[in-house]
């Protein structure tokens, strides 16, 4: 309603000979014809009155309170030690957890109880690994199809057609990665709607639990169900017959051969992708579709030209599915690591110049992606140290092949490593550390009260619109008391009004308000 005020505003003022009309009917195509700014003036005004009045009766009604809180701390001693402990006897009972950045939260989810996240991760477990195990069927039958021999005896009245250079060289070369990418366009948005259903309280988490299952799924069905190329049906018979000895050597013969296919799926999906990525020709499309038709404002240009957020749960998976080929490839056909190496130089360019001067950053995650990054880098060598293994006990080599095996076992002993002294710092706070940044603080900055932001930061986004004027007052009032480092340019859109703070898009706050803000 206020957008149609302040289009028909902006029509009025262009030609003030004559007031805009607009009819009262359905869609505005039949009605009463009246005023458009004293319609849209009076609309505006009856339905704030209307939300004022339901925010009134939400907060006195007990039904609407919810079984989950954010509690602010005094100090972050205070903070890490409820939220790194247990609170009560039933450990069910009262649940404590590092609170997301306000940007972050996931306010759906808040309200699951602890019993039913548990069960929709359960059900969404079992449905991931039949959407897993099923959708290598279709995969390996459109793959087998989308070769020469496939085509003809599929369609033998092709032949004559297939049988010219060009054509030839379009099915053996590129056809294969296509067809798989098509396969594959709908999964990230699938995943996702999977990772909400099981309960998970912040974006970040919601983006982690997808990009995890994406790279499952790609290890599973591009890269392994690339490599054994044929049916779903014949693969599993052969492998139920062999012993689990023979694995590696099966997949050892098999990864020389499919070097061709991934070497075409890194052009078709690798460096197209990363072409598509900066060119944006799709958002580029979607932005004159909607200014043609639906932008009548500034605000609506504003909306159309958001670029949004980089995708990290289906981008971040990509990038680790072609360092596991670099992984594996390296030693078996090394004419595929120039490509790789393409890729990456490519990707590290384009990602970097998006990451800055395009994308907003939607939330601050302070590092949670990497303890998964740094497990999907020793899967890829356990993997690539397997298949190099499997490869050599079908070569003269095979004397050499038990060696190997301390190969993978120090990896997973190096990982078991890492994992216990660097992944407590991502998921816990240090007392020590704690302590240490208070002391700081009340030497360096004994006046810093953040109670006035703390107070209406975790508000319901439906109840912060009444609170915006203090927030911004609040945080104007630090800006202004402290000197400001900018870290990158000026987002084109402004945060959204779930939180006043943008971090990374917009010139930094003093240490003492990002520490508060994190836990």
């Amino acid at each position: 309603m206020q957008n149609w005020l302040d289009y028909y505003q902006l029509k009025y003022s262009r030609n003030s000979s004559k007031r805009p009309m607009v009819k009262t009917g359905f869609l505005g195509c039949c009605g009463e014809k009246v005023d458009a700014i004293d319609h849209y003036t009076s609309k505006i005004e009856k339905l704030s009155e209307e939300i004022d009045d339901e925010r009134a009766r939400v907060q006195k009604d007990p039904k609407s309170i919810m079984p989950a809180a954010f509690v602010s701390f005094k100090t972050r001693w205070g903070a890490a030690v409820c939220a790194q402990t247990q609170q009560s006897r039933n450990p069910t009972l009262w649940l404590t957890e590092w609170a997301p950045e306000p940007r972050d939260v996931y306010w759906e989810n808040l309200a699951i109880p602890y019993v039913q996240i548990t069960i929709r991760r359960l059900i969404m477990g079992v449905a991931f690994f039949f959407l897993t195990f099923f959708f290598m069927i279709p995969i390996t039958l459109v793959q087998s199809l989308a070769t020469i021999d496939g085509i003809e005896n599929a369609a033998p009245f092709l032949k004559p057609v297939i049988e010219k250079s060009f054509i030839k060289s379009f099915i053996q070369g590129f056809l294969p990665g296509i067809v798989l990418k098509l396969f594959l366009i709908f999964l990230p948005t699938i995943l996702m709607i999977m990772s909400k259903f099981e309960g998970f309280n912040s974006i970040s988490s919601l983006e982690r639990r997808a990009a995890t299952r994406y790279y499952l799924f790609n290890l599973v069905n591009v890269f392994l169900g690339s490599v054994i190329v044929g049916s779903a049906l014949d693969q599993l018979k052969t492998f139920i017959k062999q012993s689990p000895t023979d694995y590696p050597k099966t997949i050892g013969v098999a990864i020389p051969m499919r070097a061709t296919f991934f070497i075409t799926y890194i052009m078709v999906d690798g460096w197209a992708g990363i072409a598509g990525e900066i060119l944006r020709l799709k958002p580029l499309i979607i932005y004159h579709l909607k200014n043609f038709f639906l932008v009548k404002t500034d605000k609506d240009r504003e909306e159309a030209m958001d670029p949004g957020s980089i995708g990290f749960n289906s981008g971040e998976p990509r990038i680790q599915l072609y360092f596991l080929l670099g992984l594996v490839y390296a030693a078996v056909t090394p004419l595929l690591l120039p490509f790789i190496i393409v890729f990456f130089g490519f990707a590290y360019i384009v990602f970097r110049h998006q990451i800055i001067n395009v994308y907003n950053q939607e939330y601050e995650s302070a590092a949670a992606f990497w303890p998964d990054v740094h497990g999907r880098v020793i899967t890829g060598l356990v993997i690539s140290q397997i298949c190099l293994m499997g490869l050599l006990a079908t070569k003269e080599a095979a004397q050499s092949t038990p060696f190997l095996i301390a190969l993978p076992l120090l990896t997973i002993c190096f990982h078991r490593f890492c994992k216990g002294r660097y992944e407590p710092a991502f998921v816990k706070y240090p007392l020590q550390e704690a302590m240490m940044k208070d002391t700081l603080e009340r030497a360096r900055e004994p006046n810093l009260n953040l109670k006035g932001y703390l107070q209406n930061a975790y508000i319901h986004p439906v109840f912060k619109a009444a609170e915006d004027t203090e927030d911004e007052e609040f945080i104007n009032r630090l800006e202004n008391e402290t000197e400001l480092v900018p870290t990158k340019r000026q987002s084109r859109r402004n945060t959204p009004a779930a939180s006043k703070i943008s971090t990374g898009s917009s010139p930094s706050l003093p240490e003492a308000v990002q520490e508060h803000l994190e836990p």
